[in-house]
């Protein structure tokens, strides 16, 4: 049903590129996350530790669906992102596992990054969907200011990890394009 490609190579704008992420990126992505503060608040806080993100890592080339973020201006990783559970039958596909170095908080980089994979996706599917820990409030807000709708709270396992309670949000691309207008 959906021909999508999870790792498109023009998702770009004057701010960012995302580029596919490969398995040669552990280190310079690592770099990027062995931040704690980046994990403060998500359900794997000690993400920041080698073996851990390592995990992390291992899951997100696994995916076939993740981007370094790098900012245009000096062509530095800034973080990662992903699209994951694609499944061709289903009508909605989900974005996630982003994290960005703390120094890139509180700006546009988040909003731009979800804009251009939002923008894409609603090319092949009616809906997005996102999962978010229930206590990483500072993602919550940032998901909800995108328009999304919590819908549900599950207890997800991530790549190698044990489950953790998530709240799952939706963004109709109806609903998405309308508010956008």
């Amino acid at each position: 049903m959906h021909s999508f490609n999870l790792q498109p190579t023009h998702l770009s704008n004057n701010l960012v590129q995302l580029v596919p992420l490969q398995a040669t990126d552990f280190e310079a992505l690592f770099s990027v996350a062995a931040d704690p503060a980046i994990w403060e608040q998500h359900p794997t806080k000690n993400r920041y530790e080698r073996d851990v993100f390592t995990i992390y890592f291992e899951g997100a080339i696994a995916s076939g669906g993740a981007f370094l973020i790098i900012e245009k201006s000096n062509k530095k990783i800034i973080g990662c992102t992903r699209y994951y559970q694609h499944q061709p039958t289903n009508d909605f596909i989900y974005i996630g596992y982003t994290f960005f170095a703390t120094a890139y908080w509180g700006g546009n980089y988040n909003s731009t990054v979800k804009k251009l994979m939002i923008d894409y996706a609603f090319t092949h599917y009616p809906e997005i969907r996102l999962e978010v820990g229930e206590h990483n409030i500072r993602s919550q807000k940032a998901i909800e200011r995108l328009g999304a709708e919590k819908i549900a709270m599950q207890a997800i396992a991530y790549h190698g990890e044990q489950p953790n309670n998530n709240f799952i949000y939706s963004l109709k691309k109806e609903k998405h394009f309308s508010l956008s207008k």
